[in-house]
């Protein structure tokens, strides 16, 4: 059994440890500014659009922490239990965070709409948000494109779940808050409905956010893979052996950003083992040389009973 626990991309363990970390990290210190300065002014400046973003941003601090947990944790060793480490945990990180932006879209939706359905009843009392409101949201979308980028790019370039999710969160904070501000503005134009209903589509898109994030990370843990890419790559690979004759099953299983394939193939019944045994090496050594990400590969050999079309 061959083993690649490098980073094909030459990003070694303890360097793809260290840029989650720091982009976790930067994520959660930038959360909490903007999580004190929007729910603060979006109080004091009356500005509902402003305050369901904060509320966003409260949310994203809560559950920064919450992915620096399960990052760290999926750095721990392999062990009897787990002789694949712990890399999953990246994946049940990612659906901790689409359920609290889950969480976090229904609460911010319901109070919005709650206030529009006061103003025009004409039963609220909203007069309008403050100049430094609209500030304050426009700050935030600066901050959170360069956020995005960033995260996103530390997210690809290492394959952690959990990293990209943030990022993806991030990416809608930049529409949220867009949103935000022109709910703002129109509101200071003197519509200010538009402010509160600003406040309801931040919520929809923070919850379109949490549902991406809890079906990619359900997926991963529930090993929906290999996909069409995935099985034509590894079947063409293993035609340029020749020797093989066919492929009669392929499953793989994802661990954090690392792939294991366990595979069997059909080979000439009347060579010898010792000759079945080479090729499966060589079977392995050709994957492993050429999918990123996979770390293992399992090879079972059997005499083939049919024509394949491996054979044509």
């Amino acid at each position: 059994m061959n083993s690649n626990p490098t980073n094909p991309t030459g990003t070694d363990t303890q360097t793809r440890i260290r840029q989650n970390n720091f982009v976790v990290a930067l994520g959660l210190v930038a959360n909490i500014i903007l999580a004190i300065f929007k729910t603060g002014i979006g109080i004091l400046g009356h500005s509902p659009a402003l305050l369901a973003d904060g509320i966003n941003s409260t949310s994203d601090v809560a559950y920064t922490f919450v992915v620096g947990i399960f990052v760290r944790l999926a750095h721990k060793p392999a062990d009897d239990e787990h002789p694949y480490g712990h890399s999953q945990l990246e994946s049940v990180g990612a659906l901790v965070v689409g359920a609290f932006v889950i969480t976090t879209a229904v609460g911010i939706f319901w109070n919005s709409i709650d206030t529009l359905f006061d103003l025009i009843n004409g039963s609220g009392n909203y007069q309008g948000s403050t100049q430094i409101t609209l500030w304050i949201a426009l700050g935030t979308i600066l901050l959170k494109i360069f956020l995005s980028i960033y995260t996103r790019h530390v997210g690809k370039k290492t394959n952690n779940a959990a990293v990209q999710a943030l990022g993806y969160d991030h990416r809608n904070d930049i529409f949220s808050a867009s949103a935000a501000a022109l709910g703002i503005f129109f509101s200071q134009l003197g519509y200010l409905w538009v402010d509160p209903l600003a406040g309801a589509i931040v919520a929809l898109v923070i919850l379109r956010t949490g549902i991406v994030i809890l079906r990619d990370s359900s997926l991963d843990l529930m090993d929906t893979i290999p996909g069409k890419l995935l099985r034509e790559q590894v079947e063409s690979l293993i035609r340029t052996i020749s020797e093989v004759k066919q492929i009669d099953n392929i499953q793989a299983h994802r661990f954090g950003q690392y792939l294991v394939i366990n595979l069997t193939i059909g080979l000439d019944g009347t060579i010898s083992v010792f000759e079945g045994d080479r090729i499966s090496s060589l079977v392995e050594k050709t994957l492993l040389d050429n999918i990123e990400y996979l770390r293992n590969v399992h090879v079972h050999f059997h005499p083939a009973r049919n024509k394949s079309p491996l054979e044509n």
